[in-house]
């Protein structure tokens, strides 16, 4: 095994413990930060052309925020579930058309909207762990 393989290998290890002894609400956050991180890897790709690469990573990207709309609550998130809903869906469709146009504008606004969306969320969980 090569390094690259066995530090994939225990970042993948240290990334599942985390996930399996995570609350709901750090898994949320998780999520959040994932999402973030993802962002700035697909903009180092765009930024070099690496096509391939940038849209393995939007991909990435488009199932964090596929699983953060499957987090959401309908039945006790009224309005705010309905938002958010809306909310992920035209984050999908614009992490779409950042990789078709290879536009970093597009990654800049998704990026800004997560943030907003992970600000909220952890001032809103503050006490709940």
């Amino acid at each position: 095994m090569n390094t690259k393989q066995a530090m994939s290998t225990y970042l993948g290890t240290r990334n599942q413990s985390n996930v399996d002894s995570a609350s709901p609400v750090q898994l949320i956050t998780m999520l959040l930060n994932g999402a973030l991180e993802r962002i700035n890897t697909a903009r180092y790709h765009m930024e070099r052309g690496e096509v391939a690469e940038q849209g393995e990573t939007i991909g990435k990207i488009i199932d964090i925020v596929a699983s953060l709309d499957a987090y959401l609550d309908h039945d006790n998130g009224g309005d705010l579930s309905k938002n958010l809903e809306s909310l992920y869906d035209y984050i999908v469709r614009q992490l779409f058309d950042a990789n078709r146009k290879s536009d970093l504008s597009i990654l800049d606004e998704v990026a800004s909207l997560l943030m907003e969306v992970r600000a909220g969320w952890v001032e809103s969980t503050k006490n709940q762990g």
